[in-house]
């Protein structure tokens, strides 16, 4: 009696001990790919799971995440490794460092770094594989990729990631245009970076309206730097029509030397200052943006 106590209790432990994992049978992985000229993804179904995902942002490298309607995670940092296959007795697995754990249907967002290493891995045999444990009881989990079919599909994702825009709405939304001192036409380099403004709406119709904020420095009068910085803001608003921007979505405000980002004790802080700042929003179509006027409120930086 004393022994087969023991041997359940054994049995009860090595059960605890086990981790729950999830992985989706051989014969039926499969990857796959879309996207469009804002962002491409590459996943992986995971059987009782969700799904494993890379997702390259246009203008940025790409990141893994894993995707679940459940929450199997508790709190903490899991841990990314690029596994070894069985079949590579002869590699150990590799620890990518620990992704922070969070609620919602995305439990992290691994590193760019991360992401990138994944993906030499994979093309390498290796699978990701995220270990962490479960929300209720603290069981270990494994939740487990697999590298069969990746060639063909890590192909389709390149060729997807090739037709990406240059940058993202995150990164154009703010937009400062710099001015040398006393000047009120773009010079090359800032027509250069509203081009690239751009090239981002032209391919994005849910932008409409574009608020533009003229500042100047300190150097000379409150009147004449006010001046300036409404001719500066002119100069952008013209160049943003004779692009095809519709005037109606243009809102022009002109502010002096009243909000600096930076304190104007240097020349280098002053070239700062000097600038218009255009920024994007994505207004509801059937309202129209505000006609172009001065106005008093202070802008975003």
């Amino acid at each position: 009696m004393r022994l087969r106590s023991c041997l359940l209790i054994g049995l009860l432990a090595s059960q605890q001990a086990a981790a729950i994992t999830f992985q989706t049978r051989l014969e039926r992985v499969q990857w796959q790919v879309e996207g469009d000229q804002f962002e491409c993804r590459l996943s992986q179904p995971i059987a009782g799971f969700g799904s494993g995902e890379f997702v390259r942002r246009a203008g940025e490298e790409a990141i893994f995440r894993l995707k679940t309607p459940e929450r199997w995670f508790g709190a903490g940092s899991a841990t990314l490794l690029a596994a070894a296959a069985p079949w590579q007795p002869e590699r150990s697995d590799l620890n990518l460092g620990p992704v922070s754990i969070g609620s919602g249907d995305t439990p992290f967002n691994s590193s760019r770094l991360q992401a990138g290493r994944l993906l030499v891995g994979l093309l390498e045999g290796r699978s990701p594989v995220v270990r962490h444990r479960t929300l209720n009881g603290g069981d270990p989990l494994e939740v487990r990729l697999s590298p069969a079919r990746f060639g063909k599909a890590y192909e389709d994702y390149l060729a997807c990631t090739a037709k990406l825009l240059p940058v993202n709405y995150d990164q154009v939304r703010q937009t400062q245009v710099a001015f040398p001192t006393n000047a009120i036409e773009l010079d090359a380099a800032g027509r250069a970076k509203l081009d690239i403004v751009l090239a981002y709406v032209k391919a994005d119709p849910t932008i409409n309206r574009f608020q533009l904020d003229g500042h100047s420095d300190n150097s000379g009068n409150r009147l004449a730097n006010r001046d300036l910085s409404r001719r500066r803001a002119l100069a952008v608003q013209e160049y943003l029509i004779s692009q095809g921007v519709p005037a109606e979505q243009i809102t022009l405000r002109f502010h002096g030397e009243r909000y600096p980002l930076v304190p104007n004790t240097s020349e280098a802080n002053r070239a700062r200052n000097r600038r218009v700042t255009l920024n994007l929003d994505r207004a509801p179509a059937s309202v129209p943006a505000p006609a172009s006027a001065a106005a008093e409120a202070p802008p975003a930086p």
